[in-house]
């Protein structure tokens, strides 16, 4: 049962990202990776080291998708900024990562939930604008 549900899942996820637009799937990551950190912290409050580590690789990866997304041709200084925040938060994961630390985890919780507000609150008709940008 549980596969099924895992599998309509992972089906209407990828039915949503095929239709979705560049500023959608960001919005989609942003959320992908708060998940993953709010997992990864009651993975370290409940000691559970095997579902630590895997929410704690899927942030990375989602973290790393979002940096590597930056179009740093862009000349301002906005796509650095966020370059050096998102490294900033793999940092802080890794030692989050080693020393089960939940403070890590809200830290980085905190920014991220900061740069989601402000990629939501981009107007609708500005977003083919952030997909050339981001």
């Amino acid at each position: 049962m549980r596969g099924s549900i895992k599998s309509y899942r992972k089906v209407s996820l990828d039915s949503e990202i095929a239709v979705a637009s560049p500023h959608r799937i960001i919005q989609m990551m942003f959320d992908g990776a708060l998940l993953r950190l709010a997992q990864s912290r009651y993975a370290i409050e409940t000691q559970d080291l095997q579902g630590k580590g895997v929410a704690i690789n899927k942030a990375i990866g989602i973290i790393n998708g979002l940096n590597n997304s930056l179009n740093m041709d862009v000349k301002d200084s906005v796509a650095s900024n966020l370059s050096d925040l998102y490294d900033f938060m793999l940092r802080r994961i890794s030692e989050a990562n080693v020393n089960n630390d939940v403070k890590a985890i809200d830290d980085v919780t905190g920014i991220l939930r900061t740069i989601k507000e402000g990629w939501d609150s981009i107007p609708q008709d500005m977003h083919q604008m952030t997909s050339e940008a981001s």
